[in-house]
This record gives structure tokens, sequence and C-alpha cells, in this order.
């Protein structure tokens, strides 16, 4: 504390000289002991002894713990697009979940842009957050970007949608597999006929690709025959309803209809409804929409999978903050294995999906807060 006073009054003994060009003797308060010196001789010693006491105070500094306590926790999540009702709930959820565990989030969307995805993430390397979840536009269009945020010590977690060829510590998701899966049972039990069509969401979307793969493990010995696959580019509803209104017009009329989303599903059900009202073709979706949970309650929808996506965003919040911190992430809590990307064998964490009709509409999306009893049956 005595040297630290010291250096004070030495520091503003020598801005005080500066300010007033007038002798140290004439100064408030100050009456040398010492014989005279020379001006310059004692502002040299002036500023030797404030460089002293500046080195010991940087000394100081670095000699504190690398872990700092005070240090404020901040996540950064770099969406899609916010266009999708499903995102807009899962970013809500994340926000709040993350806040609760005392750290910041800085949300970044792409609106359904690759190159301006890839910029907000160097934005994110720039701000040095602790963390980055990254809800990939497309799923090898994010490598470099990834390797970036590595490189500077920064863990990834990839969100529902597997980045291809990326260096990410973390994956989690629905298991979409099981999504495609349940689809083609559920399908299945209700689809009267044997010609089915596919009406997908953007071909990148590697979640896609998984869903396919899980319908074709289910009909693969059945006598189902997949007349055609349409990936919906970019998400854009109007496309998904232009190729409903080609099927139904100039295609083999179809028996079912498997779509990438609930939104998508929509498209094709306002298709339907506009050139043949009176016949119902089996359609389902997933995400349990709102507007899909009230067409199902309807009979306009056959079903819905539900993703619990609470589950999920929660889950990914807790996940972020714990690697922000260098903390484990738990395997007694979660289905926790490997999936290859491309660049390696990625941690991945499975939450299961659950198909939804009107038999178990309340039980399974009403009971649980997704949404309540008065907007789906609000008709």
């Amino acid at each position: 504390m005595l040297k630290k006073y010291r250096c004070l009054t030495l520091r503003s003994i020598a801005a005080r000289r500066l300010a007033l060009n007038a002798p140290l003797e004439h100064l408030a308060g100050f009456k040398p002991s010492l014989p005279k010196f020379g001006m310059t001789t004692i502002l040299s010693i002036c500023i030797l002894l404030f460089a002293s006491c500046t080195k010991k105070e940087v000394s100081s500094t670095l000699r504190q713990p690398s872990a700092n306590t005070s240090h404020q926790l901040t996540i950064g999540f770099s969406i899609d697009t916010l266009a999708i009702e499903r995102w807009q709930r899962d970013m809500d959820i994340f926000i709040n979940k993350v806040k609760e565990l005392g750290a910041d989030v800085i949300v970044q969307n792409a609106g359904n842009s690759i190159e301006e995805q890839n910029r907000q993430l160097m934005y994110l390397l720039e701000r040095n957050v602790d963390a980055v979840v990254v809800l990939p536009k497309k799923a090898d269009a994010i490598t470099e970007s990834v390797a970036k945020l590595r490189a500077k010590g920064i863990p990834v977690i990839s969100y529902d949608r597997l980045a291809l060829n990326a260096d990410i510590n973390l994956y989690l998701t629905i298991d979409s597999e099981k999504v495609g899966e349940q689809m083609a049972q559920e399908m299945l039990r209700r689809a009267k006929g044997i010609n089915w069509y596919l009406i997908l969401g953007p071909e990148e979307d590697y979640n896609m690709t998984l869903i396919k793969d899980g319908i074709n493990r289910i009909i693969r010995t059945s006598s189902v025959h997949i007349n055609h696959i349409f990936y919906t580019d970019g998400w854009n509803y109007d496309l998904s309803y232009q190729e409903m209104v080609r099927i139904l017009k100039n295609d083999i009329f179809p028996d079912a209809i498997i779509c990438g989303n609930d939104a998508v599903a929509a498209s094709v059900i306002q298709a339907i409804n506009r050139y043949y009202p009176d016949t119902h073709i089996p359609v389902c979706g997933q995400d349990a929409d709102i507007s899909a949970c009230q067409y199902i309650v309807q009979g306009k929808q056959e079903f819905t999978i539900y993703k619990p996506i609470v589950q999920l965003a929660e889950v990914a919040a807790e996940c972020a903050v714990k690697l922000a911190r260098h903390e484990d992430i738990s395997e007694d809590r979660f289905r926790i294995s490997p999936i290859k990307n491309g660049y390696g064998d990625i941690p991945t964490i499975w939450l299961d999906p659950t198909y939804v009709d009107k038999y178990n509409m309340d039980k399974v999306i009403i009971e649980s807060g997704f949404h309540s009893a008065a907007s789906v049956y609000k008709d």
C-alpha cells in the first residue's frame, strides 16, 4: 500500500509540475529535505519510478489465475432463418435458458443466406464469444468458419442440423432417422394405396437425407413405391405448393404425401383443397406447428412428428455454457453416440421424436404445454 501511495504521489507531482511549469518547491505542500538537484535529474527520477510502479502493477495482473470468475460468458447463436415458426420458438427457449444460467447471448439471423451466415460467424469470432451454437443453412458451407473459431479455442455446437466436414465439438438433434421411420410406419397404417410422394425441405439440409433414409428402411419390404422426391429449395413454400399442383394435374395420383415439415405440409394441403376439395389424401409433416395441430383435429392432416424442441433448445444452452466453462458434459443424462460428419466422429446427443395424431394430441401437445387447448381447438 505504501509503495502504491508513493507512486501515485510522484505521478501527481510530475503532472502538476508539467501543468504549472513551476519549480517543484513552489508546489503546494512540497518541502524537499534533500539538496537541490537539476530539474532534468529530478524529472528523470520521477519517470523511472513511474515506470517501475507501472511494471509492478502489470506483473501483478499477469500473476492472476487464468480463470477469471468475474468474466461474463457470452454465447453466440447463429441461426439459418427465423422465417419458420419452429426456429423462432427454439431461439426464444435457448435465449431464456442461457440467461438463466448466467450468460449473455448474441443471436445472428442469416436470413437464409450461406454467405451471410459465414460473415456472421466471423463477427462472433471478432466479438470473442465463449462458445458458438450454429444451425447451418447448408451442411457443408461453414467448414472454414468453424475451423477459424476452433483455432481460437472457441467450442462449436451444431444445432439440429449436422455441419459436414467441420471440426465441431458436439451435435445436438432429434433423431431424424427415427422421424423418417415414424412417418413411414404411421403412413403405412393410414394410406390405402402404394403411390407415395416425398415433398421434403432443401436437399442441403442433412436432416432430409436422414429422414429419407428412415423412410426407406421401413418401406423397403413393403409394396409402397416412392414415385418422386421433391426438394423445396430454401424452404420456399410457393415451390412446394406448385409441385403439389403439378403432381395433381400431371402425375400418378398420390395415395400419400410425406412432407419435410408442417409448413410444407400446409402448402400441400392448400393445393389439395383447391383442386380436390372432396378428396382425402393422407399428408404428414414434422414440428407440430400450431397450424398442423389445428389441421389434424380438423381432419385435414393425418399426423405430425413432435420433436421435443423445448428440451433440445435447453440442452443446447446447457451444453454451450458448460463448454464455455471448460466443463465436462455428463453422459448420464443423455444418449450420446458418435456420428460421422466427414471430418471425424462427432459426439452427438440424440433426442427421440413422437408422432402426434388427433387421438394423442391432448396428451403429447397440450399436457406438455407446447400448445394450449384453446389454440389447437379454436375452430
